[in-house]
């Protein structure tokens, strides 16, 4: 799809007397990471393919603290957090949509205690509720006969407990979804959670991340599906590290639903 699409802010909007229904949280990874960037867009393409009236804060957004709160600078988490729950509560925000299950924990479970009360709904959530009302449905079988497994973030699936929204939304898809050994409360982390991400590896046997890919490929699925931007970046990195690029490929939920819309 050439279509150009405008994304709406919320000052935009607010200039116009108008409110968003839901607020799009767009995150540091889906602004600023080449690859994390993909998935931002394909959730942008369903979206205003619903025409479902969003928007998000643009240069008004900032980090959420997360990696500052996991790293233990809580000084600095409370300065980002006030300044963001300064802003939403400006605009008078209420529902809050993010691709990224670090932001989504934070900004349910930890701005609260500092006055940021919102509801917070993860983008698998709101596909799931978009296939459940009926506005998103699959014709043609854009992944029939693919083998697809699903990968468990840890802040979407054990610290929210989120774990059938997203792979109903696999099932809508008409493919075969093959779980990992480790999955659901089981799950292993991808390597990148608490911070880890943005520092060296300590001294061990074996990268998480490749030890989780080896669990991935040994499903034999094609598509390795994730639903967070670290956990994409991780297991990306996995199947590269297996030289597996060009059989098996590592895409977030949105980018499935968009390849299935041809969108």
């Amino acid at each position: 799809m050439s279509e150009q699409i405008h994304v709406p802010t919320v000052a935009e909007l607010t200039a116009k007397g108008e409110k968003p229904d839901i607020l799009f949280w767009v995150g540091c990874a889906g602004s600023f990471d080449e690859r994390a960037q993909k998935i931002t867009k394909a959730f942008v393409k369903i979206l205003h393919h619903l025409e479902i009236k969003y928007a998000i804060l643009g240069t008004e957004e900032s980090c959420t603290g997360d990696p500052a709160k996991r790293a233990g600078n809580e000084f600095l988490f409370q300065m980002q957090a006030m300044s963001n729950i300064a802003t939403l509560n400006a605009y008078e925000i209420t529902k809050i949509v993010t691709t990224c299950p670090h932001c989504f924990n934070t900004l349910k479970n930890e701005y609260p205690d500092l006055g940021g009360e919102y509801e917070l709904i993860h983008h698998t959530q709101l596909l799931q509720e978009f296939i459940d009302d009926g506005k998103l449905h699959f014709e043609g079988g854009a992944f029939k006969g693919k083998k697809i497994t699903y990968h468990d973030s840890c802040y979407l699936g054990r610290a929210n407990g989120v774990y059938s929204a997203p792979r109903r939304v696999l099932e809508a898809l008409d493919a075969e979804l093959v779980e990992m050994k480790r999955c659901k409360s089981n799950g292993l982390c991808c390597g990148a959670g608490g911070a880890q991400m943005f520092k060296d590896a300590e001294k061990g046997e074996k990268e998480v991340n490749v030890e989780r890919t080896e669990e991935a490929l040994s499903t034999n699925a094609n598509i390795v599906s994730a639903n967070c931007p670290f956990c994409t970046t991780m297991l990306s990195d996995g199947v590269k590290h297996f030289e597996k690029e060009g059989e098996v490929e590592v895409l977030d939920l949105a980018e499935l639903v968009v390849r299935a819309k041809d969108l």
